[in-house]
């Protein structure tokens, strides 16, 4: 299936992932692949001035919500991916390239959508039984926002975080069904995040739990 044209725009964010080749792992310890990605989302941010508003690793992909205030989202994830490639095949001694695809993007065009997406990406380490809570996952922008790891890149003012701290940590420790949670994850493998409406229930679950 080819795929689809690139959407560039400057006012609203995208979630972005990409996940390695045959679903492998990354073939590096995880904290060797973390710092790789923030050295790099550290420079895409001054060089290209991409927003950060959230990154977790995972030990095969990586969930990215980013704005583009320049339009060049294309340019930045060119440059994320080479060269997150290029040092993880040198120190893991890969041969092959490190990621089945270039990346996913898909654009988030409300603020009720980026809450979803928000609490989807810093979900993952628990969806996935890696931790029991959100904030203790080392491997999340999470982390060091809430000053238990050193920041390594610049993230951009949490509103959805800061706004009531433990409000936002009870929404985001708050799970969902796996019907819903699947439906999120279809929703991103759109060019343009949009949920089903639910037309049995007519409410929204507790992915969809409007936090502000």
């Amino acid at each position: 299936m080819p795929r689809s044209k690139s959407i560039l725009q400057s006012e609203f964010p995208y979630h972005v992932s990409g996940r390695c080749i045959n679903k492998e792992w990354f073939g590096l310890p995880l904290n060797q692949v973390w710092d790789i990605m923030s050295d790099q989302l550290n420079f895409v941010s001054y060089a290209y001035h991409a927003q950060i508003h959230s990154f977790v690793l995972m030990n095969n992909h990586f969930h990215l919500l980013i704005s583009t205030p320049d339009s060049n989202l294309d340019v930045i994830m060119a440059r994320f991916m080479k060269e997150c490639s290029r040092y993880i095949n040198d120190l893991s001694g890969r041969i092959n390239q490190a990621y089945r695809a270039r990346h996913f993007r898909s654009l988030i065009e409300t603020d009720f959508y980026a809450q979803q997406v928000y609490k989807y990406v810093y979900r993952n380490p628990v969806k996935a039984k890696l931790v029991e809570r959100c904030e203790l996952y080392p491997f999340s922008s999470l982390s060091f926002l809430l000053g238990q790891t050193q920041a390594c890149f610049p993230v951009t003012e949490d509103t959805f975080l800061f706004s009531n701290l433990e409000k936002t940590l009870d929404w985001l420790n708050t799970p969902a069904t796996d019907e819903d949670w699947e439906n999120i994850s279809k929703a991103l493998k759109k060019s343009k995040f949009k949920l089903a409406i639910n037309l049995r229930s007519k409410k929204f679950n507790p992915l969809e739990f409007r936090l502000i």
